[in-house]
């Protein structure tokens, strides 16, 4: 059973905005799944929806077997934490530890367990060394870890992430990514991200859905959507980089045609590989 179903899900704002027409999803447990699209596409409204911080106009969205709605959300939003694009909008406590603190003290978890809790929060985010500095004085990269400190801290199924490298500049990239993937691959969590970095896509998802105009575009492996070339281009969508490099190389003919690489290990590996052929 998937963890989470959307189903046939639209929404409309007050204003009468559409930002979502019939939308499904369907999400495994432990999956890591990227939702890319233009600005305003529907992505925020999407993830809005996941966890009843917005009701569909019309649809149902189920996240392990329960509906989405007033007398679930309790439940559901302890198995689903949300990571904001502006680490700033999460944080409003005076220490680190208090962050962390603030949640579980709100679930009624005192004591020898909270205090367990804290230290383990701490060290799955790598930032025991910041627990009782002020966030609010701390880098980008470093706030993004607390932010995702304190959802941990919860133990959720799933981290919902808003543009999750936003702001961060290339180590606390590779450094946040490194995290992200080792949370998923080690704890199991079900991750789900935006993001218009499609250099990061390929090393963080398994799957990906194009959103466009609130409408599915097309779904699939992230290696089956980023070889639909003409459909990216045509959402306002770009290759990875290393792509697209390739992709130049193979049409002045200094490579061979064929799938393009999406990430530098790949690119190593192809290149070798073409090396070789015109070596021998």
């Amino acid at each position: 059973m998937n963890f989470i179903d959307v189903q046939e899900v639209s929404y409309t704002y007050a204003d009468g905005f559409t930002a979502l027409r019939q939308v499904n999803l369907a999400i495994g447990k432990g999956e890591r799944i990227a939702v890319v699209g233009p600005n305003g596409a529907g992505k925020s409204t999407l993830f809005q929806l996941l966890n009843g911080l917005l009701k569909p106009t019309s649809g149902k969205v189920y996240v392990d077997g329960l509906l989405v709605e007033k007398k679930n959300l309790y439940q559901i939003r302890r198995k689903i934490g949300m990571v904001f694009q502006d680490s700033d909008d999460q944080l409003f406590n005076s220490t680190v530890r208090q962050e962390i603190a603030y949640g579980l003290i709100n679930s009624h978890i005192t004591g020898e367990e909270l205090e367990r809790t804290i230290a383990w929060a701490l060290d799955a985010a790598n930032i025991r060394d910041l627990a009782e500095k002020s966030a609010h004085n701390l880098s980008g990269g470093e706030k993004k870890r607390v932010a995702l400190a304190s959802v941990l801290a919860m133990k959720p199924d799933v981290l919902v992430l808003d543009e999750p490298t936003a702001a961060l500049d290339p180590q606390g990239v590779q450094s946040f990514l490194g995290l992200l993937n080792k949370i998923n691959k080690e704890m199991g969590i079900t991750l789900i991200f935006s993001s218009h970095d499609t250099d990061i896509i390929p090393l963080l998802s398994d799957r990906l859905y194009l959103l466009n105009a609130g409408k599915i575009v097309i779904s699939g492996t992230t290696a089956e959507v980023f070889a639909q070339r003409d459909i990216l281009r045509h959402n306002s969508l770009r290759l990875p980089r290393v792509a697209h490099l390739v992709e130049i190389l193979g049409n002045d003919g200094c490579l061979p045609q064929g799938d393009l690489p999406l990430t530098i290990s790949q690119a190593r590996r192809s290149l070798r590989k073409a090396l070789g052929k015109l070596e021998s």
